[in-house]
């Protein structure tokens, strides 16, 4: 009889030995075909989170180009920090200068904590704020409109959630909602 990829002679072949053969054959081929499924299910996992991964606005691959090119000239490395900016307003305002945003470490500071939302304010088109009023600063997002809606929208896909408000107002599921990812 053959069973199991092998032939065994001392195995009359009988109705019952047939049967039992078939049903052993076709649970191997049920485990390997779960095993693919298995396997081409992982496969198509993998793909997603990779795509996923691929489509996640980031800091370094979207923000910091549009704020190289959009923003730097007024809030880069010679720009002060917060404090000293506030300072000596006046004299950085008369200079069309504002405080320093060159880094991941120190625009963070405008979106999550301490000055919590000031990006989202002053980047802001006026949608958010209810008021139709834009942010200081939408302006300079981008040479037309559209090109300002774009980086806008790229922005806001950064931050997550997009919240106008200050740290005191701010609640738990509120941060919890910000990504700005590295």
């Amino acid at each position: 009889m053959f069973l199991r990829g092998h032939f065994d002679p001392n195995i009359p072949i009988t109705v019952k030995t047939v049967k039992k053969s078939y049903r052993i054959i076709h649970k191997e081929i049920a485990v390997k075909n779960v095993l693919k499924a298995f396997l081409i299910t992982l496969c198509l996992a993998v793909l997603a989170a990779f795509s996923a991964s691929a489509d996640e606005v980031t800091y370094r691959k979207h923000v910091k180009p549009i704020m190289d090119s959009h923003c730097i000239g007024c809030h880069g490395e010679k720009n002060p920090e917060h404090d000293g900016f506030i300072e000596e307003k006046e004299k950085w305002m008369a200079s069309h200068q504002g405080m320093r945003m060159d880094t991941y470490s120190h625009l963070i500071t405008y979106v999550a904590w301490p000055y919590t939302g000031a990006f989202m304010r002053r980047l802001d088109d006026g949608k958010a704020s209810g008021t139709g009023k834009p942010g200081n600063m939408y302006e300079y997002l981008g040479n037309t409109e559209t090109e300002r809606q774009k980086n806008l929208n790229t922005m806001k896909q950064w931050v997550g959630h997009w919240n106008l408000k200050r740290w005191k107002d701010v609640t738990k599921e509120d941060l919890a909602t910000l990504k700005a990812k590295y």
